[in-house]
């Protein structure tokens, strides 16, 4: 049976502060610190965490981290440029202890045996994988996302993957009601984006799917909910976090109108 979002909050809280919130049947957006958040959940309320975080990339030198998200990650002319987002500004050694603290957050609210997908690039891949240990995750591999395309640089490779280390709360027992999923997936960017490093849905629809059937899906960094609209569809329940006030509201808005169209449309 459906839960609505308060039966939702309610299952997941331990002692939640009032924060501004955003769902319906089986979702829901909180808006503000994933860190702050998560340490009022209820500890095993969860069966995954599947996340795109802030990689804190786009260089190697502190002048090249320190640029605005628009700068380091989209091309889009300044008048049509989508919101920045926060938390992409640190060095190599504070973004590793900040993620090894939220993802500790994340598997104290996790049941065991729950599943971890966090999405990372290149530069920033070896100090994820640090902090998913530190953060008490076992970590189990990788996949890749092929973006097909990307921006040809004469004498070079394309930079046309990203990739997701996942990981699991202990042992990942072979009889769980999952199948084989594929290890690469090949989407290209959304052309109409709402947020300036959003994934496509499918792909999300796709990565979902190592979840057991029917579980609940965290996603601590939002962003343009596109995480909580493919949990949804694809049939599991789904907790987003979004601190940016920009975000929370597009997030929340896109899979608001998703979800209710399609409700409309099934119903009529």
């Amino acid at each position: 049976m459906p839960l609505t979002e308060h039966e939702l909050l309610y299952e997941i809280n331990k002692d939640l502060p009032d924060v501004q919130h955003t769902g319906g049947e089986n979702w829901t957006i909180l808006h503000g610190d994933t860190l702050q958040l998560m340490s009022h959940f209820r500890p095993g309320s969860f069966d995954a965490v599947i996340t795109d975080p802030p990689y804190a990339s786009g260089g190697w030198k502190a002048s090249e981290k320190g640029r605005t998200t628009n700068q380091k990650y989209s091309s889009m002319r300044p008048e049509k440029a989508l919101p920045d987002f926060a938390g992409d500004q640190k060095d190599q050694r504070s973004w590793t202890h900040w993620c090894a603290d939220w993802l500790g957050a994340a598997h104290d609210a996790c049941k065991e045996g729950a599943v971890l997908v966090a999405f990372i690039d290149w530069r920033m891949r070896d100090c994820l994988y640090d902090a998913i240990q530190y953060g008490n995750w076992l970590p189990r591999g990788e996949i890749v996302w092929d973006k097909i395309t990307s921006r040809p640089q004469k004498g070079r490779y394309r930079q046309q993957a990203e990739f997701a280390i996942w990981a699991s709360k202990g042992a990942l027992p072979m009889d769980r009601p999952v199948g084989c999923l594929p290890g690469v997936f090949r989407y290209a960017n959304p052309q109409h984006r709402t947020h300036v490093t959003e994934k496509p849905l499918q792909l999300m629809k796709d990565i979902v799917q190592i979840t057991v059937p029917g579980g609940r899906i965290l996603d601590p960094f939002a962003g343009a909910g596109t995480t909580v609209l493919a949990a949804v569809q694809q049939g599991y329940e789904a907790v987003g976090i979004e601190v940016t006030d920009a975000y929370y509201k597009l997030g929340s808005d896109r899979v608001k109108f998703a979800l209710d169209t399609a409700k409309t449309a099934g119903g009529s």
